[in-house]
């Protein structure tokens, strides 16, 4: 326990805003594995739909700091590299 007023309000923030980081990191990996899940199917309309939630949950937690932006463009650019092969064998 905290002995001071401010360590222990800080305290109360860090818990708020880890159950906020915690669902914003459970919808990315939602998203992301439903992307995996439709080129596993090679479904490419299902596919590029995933793509499109995915890329906008990523920038989202991004903008909101819950992740690092480089962290968020890098899992784009993969997903989109593989919807992409999926897309281009169909």
């Amino acid at each position: 326990m905290p002995n001071i007023r401010s360590a222990a309000k800080r305290h109360r923030q860090n818990l708020k805003a880890r159950e906020r980081n915690k669902a914003v990191k459970t919808r990315i990996k939602n998203v992301t594995k439903a992307v995996y899940q439709a080129v596993d199917h090679k479904d490419p309309a299902k596919a590029s739909m995933a793509i499109q939630q995915a890329a906008s949950t990523l920038d989202k937690a991004a903008q909101k700091r819950v992740i690092h932006w480089k962290k968020a463009a890098r899992k784009i650019s993969r997903l989109n590299r593989m919807v992409n092969t999926l897309q281009s064998t169909h």
